[in-house]
């Protein structure tokens, strides 16, 4: 790949790896060590097709880059909860939990979230992230997903559902007044 386009990835890549991570940890329910490698995994994937050429020689150009880098990322995410290895949970330190969190940040909320996202099926949980924290169409999240549009209805109103009997009438407590 040429300098300017190895320019062009690394603005790209410099610019998005924020969002991909929160996104990936959504996705992961925390875990902040999967979510670092699905990120890597989304930005290598990006790297291999950012300088590849079409069949006359034209530069194959993504529309989208951040939309497909999403794609990218769930897509990673789903193939990783396939593989038999996926539910293996090394633990060898507790984090460090001495750091402050950001202004308007309520960790219990975070923590209340996180675990209900935990409780749901993966594809659950990618459909819940690219609709509502992603705020993607119906449309978008069944192309990402590679299911159909009813498909991503269902599984909206079954994990929506999950999810208000996993925080129950109580998550009103953690939210601000």
């Amino acid at each position: 790949m040429d300098g300017v386009r190895t320019d062009e990835f690394l603005e790209f890549a410099t610019g998005r790896s924020g969002h991909l991570f929160r996104s990936a940890c959504l996705l992961t329910s925390g875990d902040t060590h999967l979510a670092e490698d699905l990120v890597q995994e989304t930005l290598g994937r990006m790297y291999a097709l950012w300088g590849r050429t079409g069949l006359l020689g034209r530069a194959a150009r993504i529309d989208n880059p951040a939309a497909y880098a999403q794609t990218v990322l769930v897509r990673a995410f789903l193939s990783h909860r396939r593989r038999r290895s996926a539910t293996e949970r090394p633990l060898g330190e507790l984090p460090d939990t001495a750091r402050a969190a950001p202004p308007g940040d309520d960790p219990a909320l975070r923590v209340a979230l996180l675990d209900a996202l935990a409780g749901l099926a993966p594809k659950d949980r990618a459909v819940v992230v690219l609709r509502y924290w992603e705020d993607r169409s119906i449309e978008e999240t069944a192309q990402v997903m590679r299911v159909s549009s009813a498909a991503v209805r269902t599984r909206s109103v079954r994990a929506l559902a999950r999810l208000r009997e996993r925080l129950g009438g109580g998550i009103a407590e953690y939210a601000a007044p």
